[in-house]
């Protein structure tokens, strides 16, 4: 590989990539300079240039890129379709109804009760969905979605799910058309704070592997939910490459869809990834060529835990230009990497610019030394207003024998 280049980048990326400064929605400029540099491979993050069309474009130029088309994407660009997929091929989720009137969602919330799930049909950065303990906060969420509009257009349409009981987890499978191969299970930390409480966000921290993901029940996500998921793209004429993630609940021991995701997940990735022992490269042209069954990725034994670190307020209102410090002393330490989220360069300083700012991420011999690591690493790093959960992975530590 001779270059990396990055758009928009951050202050951790920057140290292996050069950042442009090109609108990651901007394809036409995307495009042109792909061409000028004569850049291989194109890799999407975010889910908004998927659901927009920046496969479709790239494809068009013949230009390699790594994500789905966006009608492949609308299995996250929309809850409604993603339900009515599911629904289609027989891929078990929640039950459900759809709405775009907010008095009969109101009526139908009050008919079920609660626990429910509301959730903005849209994309809404990972904040959209509301698991809501009472009626009343049921409705307050339905009225933040569809009449205050706190996620724009996304909320012109919701869903309303019943709230599954069960161990959720994470799982992810590269997919070229044809074949579909699993990535090691995962398991992340939606709400903010220490024992799952507070409002849900993107994610506080996750390891690998999620030992509630047992071997036999591997084979039923792979049997219910990605093979389905591949014959219900070609019934439909979808072709879909890329990286398909699924959201599961597992209860009583059968796993059902909670949400997919078009790309990889975040934080999930950052622990998977750090066990992935083939170069992703080489998985990503597979994929691109329809010749991922020629690939068999191989994945370190060790166990990995990821670690948030947020700002102040997040997934609320928050200060940006915060100088971060200690992560020199953290590039020492072994089997530790620090993934940049929302980090910018303020002169030769590092400062957070985002919620979520960074990802401290190490290998063990299991989890809990894993774990440990990670937690170390974290002494050494501060900035003002630094938040973070400190429980990520006990579950896994702690889970009965």
């Amino acid at each position: 590989m001779d270059k990396i280049y990055c758009t928009p980048g951050n202050a951790g990326i920057a140290e292996i990539a050069e950042c442009i400064d090109v609108s990651p929605n901007d394809f036409d400029a995307l495009l042109d300079f792909v061409k000028y540099e004569w850049i291989d491979l194109t890799v999407v993050g975010p889910e908004d240039p998927l659901s927009k069309g920046i496969a479709d474009a790239f494809e068009k130029q013949g230009r390699r890129i790594l994500g789905p088309t966006s009608k492949a994407a609308m299995l996250e660009s929309s809850k409604s379709f993603a339900k009515d997929f599911m629904k289609r091929y027989g891929i078990p989720t929640a039950e459900y109804r759809v709405f775009t009137s907010y008095i009969q969602a109101e009526d139908y919330i009050r008919l079920k009760g609660a626990p429910i799930v509301v959730k903005a049909d849209g994309l809404a950065a990972g904040k959209g969905v509301i698991v809501a303990q009472t009626v009343d906060e049921a409705i307050d969420a339905l009225r933040l979605i569809m009449k205050e509009k706190a996620f724009g257009e996304a909320g012109e349409k919701v869903v309303v799910e019943e709230c599954l009981q069960g161990e959720e987890a994470s799982f992810m499978v590269f997919i070229d058309g044809k074949t579909v191969v699993p990535m090691v299970s995962s398991q992340d930390h939606k709400r903010v704070f220490d024992n799952d409480q507070g409002p849900n966000t993107g994610g506080m921290g996750a390891y690998s592997p999620a030992p509630v993901i047992t071997e036999k029940l591997q084979t039923l996500i792979m049997e219910k939910i990605m093979n389905r998921a591949l014959k219900g793209f070609k019934s439909e004429g979808i072709k879909y490459k890329g990286i398909l993630y699924a959201g599961l609940m597992i209860k009583d021991g059968q796993p059902y869809v909670l949400e997919f995701n078009c790309r990889l997940g975040d934080p999930e990735t950052q622990p998977v990834l750090s066990r992935l022992d083939t170069d992703f490269v080489d998985i990503a042209f597979a994929i691109t060529d329809e010749k991922l069954h020629t690939i068999k990725p191989q994945w370190k034994p060790e166990a990995s835990v990821c670690v948030v670190l947020a700002s102040e307020g997040y997934p609320g209102k928050y200060e940006k230009g915060k100088p971060i410090s200690g992560l020199k002393e953290v590039e020492e330490m072994k089997d530790v990497v620090v993934f940049h989220a929302g980090t910018a360069y303020n002169g030769d300083e590092t400062v957070t610019s985002g919620g979520r700012v960074l990802g401290v991420t190490a290998l063990g011999k299991d989890i809990k030394e894993a774990k440990e690591r990670a937690y170390s690493a974290i002494e050494k790093i501060h900035f003002d207003g630094m938040h973070y959960r400190k429980d990520i992975a006990d579950k896994a530590i702690n889970r009965p024998a």
